[in-house]
This record gives C-alpha cells, sequence and structure tokens, in this order.
C-alpha cells in the first residue's frame, strides 16, 4: 500500500475530531511498542489500535517516513516507521462514536561516536612535570548512557559522562620515569545493556609518551688547553644521571671540525672519547664544543684550546769541524716569541737569539752546545732543545794527516813508475822476436799484448 497523504498537523487535527464527534467516552487507543531503542537510520513496526469495532478513523501521527502494512480488521493498524535519524514520539489516533483518544510510542535513537580523538602528545615530556590529557568526543547517542574514559594502556585515569558538543574529558598525569613508552588514548562507552542491547565502545588512536630526565648541570669536558700543529690530543665528554641514557645524542666539535666519538653508556651516564688531529690552518684559538641532546632539551660545555707551532731551537756552528785556534761563532735561533739560554746561558737581552764566541781548543773537541727554548702559550711553558757537537783537529792530527797523504802520494807515483816501465819493457822484446822471424815490422796501431 502507497504511504499514505499528508495529514494535518496534529492540534488541527484533534480539534476537527472534537468538533465532529464532540463529548468523552470510554474508546482508548493504544501503541504498540510503547518504547523502542533503535539504531540510528533503523526501521520500526508501530501497531496503533483501538477500543472499538467500528472507529471512524485510526492512523499515526509523525514526521517519519511511513508504511502502513494491510491487516484483517478495523481496530488495529501497523505502520513501518523508517530513516529513524533521531529520537521520535509518534503519536497513534482513533475517533470512535463514544469518543476520540491518542497514546504516544516514545523511539530513541542510539548510535556511537563519530569522533573519538586524544590531543597529541608532546614528543618528550620531561619527568616530574604535568602532562595533561585532552580528549574530544563528537556525536553519540544517547548522551546519558555514553561515557568518556582516560587511559594509560588498560589502566583507566578518569571516567566522565559525555556532556557537551563536542564533549571534553581532561586529566592531568605527573609523568614518571616508568611511564617512558606508556601508550596513552581515549575510549568511549556507550552502556545500552539496561536496554537489553551491549556495550558498545571507540577507541581513539593511542600515543606513546617518550620522558626523559637531563640534569641542569653540564656535561664535564677534558681536553688538552694547548695543541701543538701536526700532533693529535685525546677530548672526553662525560655526563651523569640521564634517562633514557641510550636516547641521549652527543656531538663534539673543535671549531668547525666535528669530531666523531667512542661513546660508552653506563646504568644512567655516558663517556664520549674521541681523537683530535690539528694542522697549521687550524692555528690560534679554537673552540672546543660539547652538546649533550636529550628530548627536547640540551646541555653544552665550551673550553678553548689554542693551537701553537712551534719548531725545535735551530744551532748553528761556524764550521762542526775546525782546526786547533780557530775562531768559532756558535749561534741559537728559535721561534720569535721564545726565550732561549745557550749552554745554560740566557740571551742578553731576552729573546729568540743567543750567540757565542770562542777559540778551539783541544777540550773543545766533542764539547756540545745546547740551545734551550721557551714559548708561552695559553700559560703554559713549553720547552724545546736542540744539541750539535764541535770536533777541533790539533798539531798532532795535522801532521798525521799530511804524512798519511804524502805516503799515499809517494806509493801512488811508484807504482805507476813501475807499471811504465815493465810495460816499456815487454814492448822492445816482442819487436826483437818478430825481428828474429823476418816479420816485417809494422806501425804500432793496437795496444802490444802483454
Amino acid at each position: 500500500m502507497a504511504p499514505s497523504s499528508p495529514r494535518p498537523a496534529l492540534p488541527a487535527l484533534l480539534v476537527l475530531l472534537g468538533a465532529l464527534f464532540p463529548g468523552p467516552g470510554n474508546a482508548q487507543t493504544s501503541v504498540s511498542p510503547s518504547k523502542v531503542i533503535l539504531p540510528r537510520g533503523g526501521s520500526v513496526l508501530v501497531t496503533c489500535s483501538t477500543s472499538c469495532d467500528q472507529p471512524k478513523l485510526l492512523g499515526i501521527e509523525t514526521p517519519l517516513p511511513k508504511k502502513e502494512l494491510l491487516l484483517p480488521g478495523n481496530n488495529r493498524k501497523v505502520y513501518e516507521l523508517s530513516n529513524v535519524q533521531e529520537d521520535s514520539q509518534p503519536m497513534c489516533y482513533s475517533n470512535c462514536p463514544d469518543g476520540q483518544s491518542t497514546a504516544k510510542t516514545f523511539l530513541t535513537v542510539y548510535w556511537t561516536p563519530e569522533r573519538v580523538e586524544l590531543a597529541p602528545l608532546p614528543s618528550w615530556q620531561p619527568v616530574g612535570k604535568n602532562l595533561t590529557l585532552r580528549c574530544q568526543v563528537e556525536g553519540g547517542a544517547p548522551r546519558a548512557n555514553l561515557t568518556v574514559v582516560l587511559l594509560r594502556g588498560e589502566k583507566e585515569l578518569k571516567r566522565e559522562p559525555a556532556v557537551g558538543e563536542p564533549a571534553e574529558v581532561t586529566t592531568t598525569v605527573l609523568v614518571r620515569r616508568d611511564h617512558h613508552g606508556a601508550n596513552f588514548s581515549c575510549r568511549t562507552e556507550l552502556d545500552l545493556r539496561p536496554q537489553g542491547l551491549e556495550l558498545f565502545e571507540n577507541t581513539s588512536a593511542p600515543y606513546q609518551l617518550q620522558t626523559f630526565v637531563l640534569p641542569a648541570t653540564p656535561p664535564q669536558l677534558v681536553s688538552p688547553r694547548v695543541l701543538e700543529v701536526d700532533t693529535q690530543g685525546t677530548v672526553v665528554c662525560s655526563l651523569d644521571g640521564l634517562f633514557p641514557v641510550s636516547e641521549a645524542q652527543v656531538h663534539l666539535a673543535l671549531g668547525d671540525q666535528r669530531l666523531n666519538p667512542t661513546v660508552t653508556y653506563g646504568n644512567d651516564s655516558f663517556s664520549a672519547k674521541a681523537s683530535v688531529s690539528v694542522t697549521a690552518e687550524d692555528e690560534g684559538t679554537q673552540r672546543l664544543t660539547c652538546a649533550v641532546i636529550l628530548g627536547n632539551q640540551s646541555q653544552e660545555t665550551l673550553q678553548t684550546v689554542t693551537i701553537y707551532s712551534f719548531p725545535a731551537p735551530n744551532v748553528i756552528l761556524t764550521k762542526p769541524e775546525v782546526s786547533e785556534g780557530t775562531e768559532v761563532t756558535v749561534k741559537c735561533e728559535a721561534h720569535p716569541r721564545a726565550k732561549v739560554t745557550l749552554n745554560g746561558v740566557p740571551a742578553q737581552p731576552l729573546g729568540p737569539r743567543a750567540q757565542l764566541l770562542l777559540k778551539a781548543t783541544p777540550e773543545d773537541n766533542g764539547r756540545s752546545f745546547s740551545c734551550s727554548a721557551t714559548l708561552e702559550v695559553a700559560g703554559q711553558l713549553i720547552h724545546k732543545n736542540q744539541t750539535r757537537e764541535l770536533r777541533v783537529l790539533s798539531p798532532r792530527y795535522e801532521i798525521v794527516i799530511i804524512t798519511v797523504v804524502a805516503a799515499a802520494v809517494i806509493m801512488g807515483t811508484a807504482g805507476l813508475s813501475t807499471y811504465l816501465y815493465n810495460r816499456q819493457r815487454k814492448i822492445k822484446k816482442y819487436r826483437l822476436q818478430q825481428a828474429q822471424k823476418g816479420t816485417p815490422m809494422k806501425p804500432n796501431t793496437q795496444a802490444t799484448p802483454p
């Protein structure tokens, strides 16, 4: 049967019925079921009936889409009400010869929330600070049966009825170390078990909390205060009282040079050790930095390292080997900012150069001349030394040398004379043998065999 045509508004209809059939009577209108709870958008069958056998009028007043189902008899009608989106109170009415009456049915619509959302947590939360959890819920009915629960894991932190649109529930948590890695979420509970249905739950996406402890004390940095060019030094940075220590990041740098430390972890501490090499380009005062980053906080320690160049001093002798009686000049030269001493005697005036004059004697043979240079770098005194040895030749040594040279010359001359004499003798003997055999003599263009 096609849906019935639209009827006048209920108050106007009752006025009309009262005019046509005045006076009270004993006829009664009933509706079944009297109460219904159904999902949003659902349908329901409503039966309207009257106590009289031949009602002049029997129907239902509702804004919902309706369809009458054919049934035998005149005092009962069944309607299918569809697409129920919200709570409604359809009214059955009847008009009998002995009077008119009405009866209502109460339709309660239920639906779970469209949005259950926990506000995002901070990426890191310091231990000992308060964390506010906030959950928002949109939709859901009936609100009298809807509850919002804030959770850490499966542990309930707060439970409140859903009030307002959107409903919002908040709670504060004092963050502890054991909260690190815990999941926080929000859940709604639509409890329709008293109505013979079930408990409907909706849970938000969880957020994992990361907690941390970073001490207020800066890291301890141990390093040389001065470094010489083309050498290596060791830098150590450490800090205690961290949580979780494995998440701590350590940055070590000398000027613009990023260091690559080896990090060793303890229960709540770490030690980062790195080697640093410096060149002539680094000479001067450089900043050494150790930064520890944990969570969204950091601690930093700065020191200065002075990079210096300080070659060993130079000892210069006029000649490293001289004859007895020769005047010798010994010079000591060092870095322009250094102060030198030559054989324990400071330069006069104090400075990077010193000089010593002497006349060589046999006692000076094998004598060492030591130059010591001192350079102040960043309040530290750096020392460098250099030593040279003098060789002195005496009258005795010269005679021996002359005699040896003369003997060598005489022996060389005698040997050459003997060789020439023997060669000429062999030539003459060979020519005489050739003459006796009658062999004509030829010019000597080749070397005569021995």
